[in-house]
């Protein structure tokens, strides 16, 4: 992304129930499979605005990573001088082995070789250590949105787990997430196409009124965390993935 679309993403990500479930998602994941136990390191790659880094630090030590001069300035005025730094999610600097969990949030859409970037993930967990990725879903939701924000690609779960599983990370969970919206996002997308791809506004910019903010924020943060349901389809995916004890 770029310095506007960060600005604009810092207006609305601290409240806004999509970038708030979307935390709430990952954390409950990571609390379950008990990644959080004894203040782990973790790796924000593509940190971004540096909400869900700031939330990290009474869990974890945390180091946040970002390609972008404007999301490093903001990630240092939140964290500190040694809580971030500016890097390429394909060249960590970390340590082989020395995270106990990375994090990759929307990110590795954003990365022409995604293939590279989830190895580096890979050689800077600890054998044991955990990877948490949200992406993007379904490429027929493609939209010119997509292209704004700089993405390669969506993803569907067979992909995403190919990806996985060819860097030899073991899955915990990989499911389709932001069910609820779905159906919105697919009205939005068939408007959109009939006019012609007119540029401006999406769900992720508007923060609905508070009772309805709050309500779709419940609604995702469920049925993203039902462990024994996994949705057919939904606006984006979610993976926990583990690096094996013994590689």
């Amino acid at each position: 992304m770029g310095p506007k679309e960060l600005e604009d993403l810092a207006r609305v990500s601290g409240r806004h129930w999509f970038y708030r479930g979307k935390r709430r998602v990952v954390w409950y994941w990571l609390e379950r499979v008990g990644a959080l136990a004894g203040r782990p390191l973790l790796v924000d790659c593509g940190a971004g605005t540096g909400e869900f880094a700031l939330e990290a630090q009474a869990r974890c030590r945390v180091l946040a990573l970002d390609d972008s001069d404007w999301a490093v300035e903001r990630l240092v005025a939140l964290l500190g001088p040694d809580g971030a730094r500016k890097a390429a999610v394909n060249a960590l600097p970390v340590e082989d082995g020395s995270a106990d969990i990375i994090t990759a949030l929307d990110v590795i859409e954003h990365v022409e070789d995604d293939r590279g970037a989830v190895a580096e993930f890979r050689r800077a967990l600890r054998p044991g250590g955990w990877l948490a990725v949200t992406v993007p879903a379904c490429p027929f939701l493609w939209s010119s949105w997509d292209e704004v924000l700089g993405h390669h690609r969506r993803y569907t779960q067979e992909t995403l787990g190919a990806l996985m599983a060819d860097a030899g990370f073991d899955m915990a969970r990989i499911a389709y997430i932001n069910v609820p919206a779905f159906p919105a996002m697919v009205a939005a997308r068939l408007v959109r196409r009939c006019a012609g791809e007119p540029s401006g506004w999406r769900f992720e910019d508007w923060i609905p009124p508070r009772p309805l903010n709050a309500l779709l924020e419940r609604l995702f943060v469920w049925t993203a965390c039902v462990p024994l349901v996994r949705f057919p389809i939904g606006a984006s995916l979610l993976v926990i993935a583990r690096r094996p004890a013994t590689s």
